[in-house]
């Protein structure tokens, strides 16, 4: 543990948290325990680690942080993270939120720039946030990151979400649904249990056999998909012909919400269409035997998610800026360059 002022300190390991420190993680993917778990074991870069800045005795607020190899600071976000907010109690007011940003500013000071990523700015956590952020001496700049395609499906039945697609993808889903079906195909459906380790080698295989790149940190997937089993959250869709896996979905479902995380198909049977067949199968099975709120498509404005969902949301990034660091300095500057040269652009 490392003080970072009067009532925030640094944590270096969830496990070294104080026990109302952890109660603070929460319930869905990206703010839980199993999330940060995973990441730590198997998603830093070389040389990170994480720093879990605590504000508050008891805790308030937690901002999960990364340190770099060579002091850059960063939140802690990967290539796979969705969303990343701090962590706070449920109602916390604005005097708190306002507080924990002033902490954070304080944390990030001596490291002139500090990126955070995958932001919900439309939160209405933020303003308060980013308020204290510049009380305590930094510069918030926002940016955009990426996009995020979801859709309410509270309260609607699989028939009524269907009929609302494109009638190109109804199409697709009847003709080659049928076919693969004539042909043996079915779904299945792992959460867990002795199923498990053949289903993640299912899914490592069909992935190996598509036409996606390398994964950037080859364990990760697997240890969520465990991690999630262990909390009854993991829904592993495989559709499989005698004995092969044609096309796999990684699904998550926590408080409501099914998160498609990572999909992939032979890229052999492409011309079945494994991969649209197992999305529609997968959101089937999802609406019918799950209470859900919202289907979420993970990051990325991939076309074919505007098929499956109604709506996008900005995902941001803010650099955090000290005005009196070099880094800071410079961090400033390419920011406004940046907006120079889109308004030139823009002409």
């Amino acid at each position: 543990m490392k003080s970072v002022g009067e009532n925030s300190a640094v944590f270096a390991e969830i496990e070294t948290l104080p026990a109302d420190a952890r109660a603070v993680f929460r319930s869905g993917l990206f703010d839980s325990v199993a999330w940060y778990g995973t990441v730590i074991e198997t998603a830093l870069p070389p040389g990170a680690r994480p720093a879990f800045v605590v504000v508050g005795t008891p805790a308030a607020a937690i901002f999960p942080m990364l340190m770099g190899p060579l002091g850059a600071a960063s939140s802690l976000t990967t290539p796979y993270t969705c969303l990343w907010a701090p962590l706070s109690l449920p109602g916390a007011n604005g005097a708190v939120l306002r507080a924990a940003g002033t902490a954070l500013s304080a944390w990030c000071k001596p490291h002139g720039a500090v990126r955070l990523d995958s932001l919900d700015l439309a939160d209405p956590s933020w303003p308060d946030l980013l308020a204290g952020i510049r009380a305590g001496g930094m510069i918030p700049l926002a940016f955009n990151h990426f996009g995020n395609w979801h859709t309410d499906v509270a309260g609607t039945d699989f028939a009524a979400y269907l009929a609302a697609r494109p009638g190109a993808l109804r199409s697709t889903l009847k003709r080659r649904g049928d076919r693969l079906a004539a042909d043996g195909a079915a779904l299945r459906v792992v959460t867990g249990g002795a199923e498990l380790p053949g289903a993640i080698a299912g899914y490592q295989s069909v992935y190996e056999r598509s036409w996606k790149d390398e994964e950037p940190y080859p364990a990760f997937n697997p240890a969520l998909m465990r991690a999630c089993a262990a909390d009854g959250s993991l829904r592993l869709g495989l559709l499989e012909r005698g004995g092969t896996v044609l096309a796999a979905q990684f699904w998550v479902v926590r408080d409501g919400v099914a998160t498609v995380l990572k999909l992939a198909y032979d890229n052999a049977e492409k011309a079945a269409s494994p991969g649209t067949v197992l999305t529609g199968l997968m959101i089937q099975h999802l609406m019918t035997h799950e209470t859900l709120t919202s289907l979420d498509f993970g990051r990325g404005d991939d076309s074919y998610k505007r098929d499956w969902t109604g709506s996008r949301r900005q995902r941001s990034g803010v650099m955090l800026a000290n005005p009196r660091h070099p880094a800071g300095i410079m961090a400033l500057a390419r920011h406004l360059a940046g907006k120079v040269r889109a308004a030139l652009l823009a002409r």
